[in-house]
């Protein structure tokens, strides 16, 4: 099914219909008003849920009680939208900071487009992609919409010899006024000085535009976020109905000799691998190879052999033709091995990287990529449970797996996580390398102080100057939009210090 073309308004064929245009417009212009105060200012913090908040409110406002009800089969998605906008006020790492604007917005054009209508679990896998940007071009369209129907020209032309009377008048008043003005000014000086205080405000006329610009983005963006989700729907769109099927155009004796050879392959690789990493507890790499070749040559390889059997198995399961009972029974049991097997080579993945941060540490990018495979995993599994029980539920699954990777992310404390781990590793081995504490934000600055106490004298004095780099970043406390639990953790465990004092607050 393709997205529902929008229904023409009488004065414009061109432009959607609008329900309760006048009601929208303002609430728009009010949430592009709030996102101004919230969102321009140095940092993102509390803000952002707030103007996440107010903009479900106007949604729940404008489409009234019989919207809601509506609304409500995925209203679930309302639950993900408020943990990782409340997560901005949470997290300083700018990395999880796009990351859950970016999420946030994925989640508010869903929640946008299902408002009225549909349900997120019937999308296919890359109906998702197609939901969201083809929402986003949508919305673009609303906003003039809104202005067209708001807007009675017909009002202003009855009004039109009022407004010409008040417009005459006022070219007659001011000539008048400033002469008589500028007389009284030199006549009385103290009448003069009080009148100079009066109109001694600077006009900064750059900064006004440049505000009124981003009042009017915000708001028009509000406009087409709240305008498509209360649409006027004319035929079936996305969500609306279940997935249909593709037309299988490979036989079954040909996707199951590349299945059967292909877990063939897997077999024999899988068995080197639980003998090796497993079995024997490998605690150090394979003869002739250091740690890093060893978790490099092999680590990248294997993800990428993982992925490309979540979407081989994918492709078999839409384009095999399985006539039969038997049929389907054995191609079902042999994807699934499939899926088995891989499950076992992406653990041999995560138990390489182990071995390596095991030797040297924890950075962001082994972490990160730790958590991607444990989704990727968690995916392959629920491809496996499909195969066998309502194929069509894998992207809804895998969707939500997705989710659960962004929420595992911020709740881990990515830089924390690496301070604490790589202190204990430490305490262990006693080495310590300072240069994956660079670039760090404020999630991380209670670790950096607990090491300094804690390590030798020779690194503390590479973590000093850290430390007194974010001291000089948080020097200027945060304005209420600004607020933001890392950042205060971070004043707090420096202020414990003795050795910083509390920032001004602007």
């Amino acid at each position: 099914p393709s997205p529902a073309p929008a229904v023409a308004a009488p004065g414009g064929p061109s432009l959607p219909w609008v329900r309760a245009p006048r009601r929208t417009l303002a609430a728009s212009l009010g949430l592009g008003l709030l996102a101004e105060f919230l969102l321009d200012r140095a940092h993102w913090g509390l803000g952002f849920p707030l103007l996440v908040a107010a903009l479900v409110g106007a949604l729940a406002w404008l489409g009234g009680r019989e919207g809601w009800q509506r609304a409500r089969p995925n209203a679930w998605l309302l639950a993900p939208l408020g943990l990782v906008s409340v997560f901005v006020a949470v997290r300083d790492s700018s990395w999880l900071l796009s990351l859950n604007v970016l999420t946030a917005s994925v989640l508010l054009m869903l929640l946008a487009h299902f408002w009225a209508a549909g349900r997120v679990e019937r999308l296919g896998l890359t109906d998702y992609l197609s939901v969201f940007f083809g929402s986003a071009v949508q919305t673009l369209r609303y906003p003039p919409a809104l202005a067209r129907d708001s807007v009675d020209l017909r009002g202003l032309k009855t009004h039109s010899r009022l407004l010409g009377a008040l417009s005459r008048g006022l070219l007659l008043t001011l000539p008048v006024l400033l002469v008589f003005g500028l007389l009284l000014e030199s006549a009385d000086g103290v009448f003069s000085s009080t009148l100079q205080r009066m109109l001694s405000f600077d006009l900064d006329l750059g900064t006004l535009v440049s505000r009124g610009i981003s009042v009017a983005f915000s708001a028009c963006v509000a406009a087409g976020v709240l305008g498509h989700a209360l649409r006027r729907r004319a035929t079936k769109e996305l969500g609306d109905a279940e997935v249909t099927s593709a037309t299988p155009r490979l036989g079954l004796i040909e996707a199951l000799m590349l299945i059967f050879a292909v877990n063939a392959l897997f077999f024999v690789f899988a068995s080197f691998q639980v003998a090796y990493l497993f079995v024997n507890e490998a605690s150090s790499p394979a003869p002739g190879y250091s740690f890093a070749e060893y978790a490099r040559h092999g680590f990248f390889e294997l993800v990428v052999v993982s992925s490309l059997t979540l979407a081989l198995v994918m492709a078999l399961t839409r384009w095999t033709r399985r006539e039969t009972r038997v049929a389907q029974t054995v191609f079902r049991a042999g994807t699934s091995l499939m899926v088995v097997l891989t499950l076992i080579i992406l653990a041999s993945a995560m138990r390489r990287l182990s071995l390596y941060e095991d030797a040297f540490g924890y950075t962001l990018l082994r972490l990160h990529t730790h958590v991607f495979m444990v989704a990727l995993g968690a995916a392959l599994a629920w491809r496996a449970v499909t195969l066998w029980w309502r194929p069509e539920r894998f992207a809804v699954g895998a969707f939500a797996t997705a989710l659960g990777a962004v929420l595992v992310l911020n709740f881990l404390n990515p830089e924390a996580f690496i301070v604490r781990h790589n202190l204990e590793r430490y305490a262990r081995t006693g080495s310590l390398d300072s240069e994956m504490f660079y670039d760090l934000s404020a999630d991380s600055v209670p670790g950096l102080v607990l090491a300094e106490s804690t390590v030798s004298e020779e690194n503390q004095w590479r973590l000093a100057p850290l430390l007194k780099e974010h001291q000089e970043r948080l020097s200027q406390g945060d304005t209420v939009p600004e607020w933001n639990v890392s950042r205060f953790l971070a004043r707090r465990a420096l202020l414990r210090t003795g050795a910083w004092s509390a920032p001004v607050n602007p």
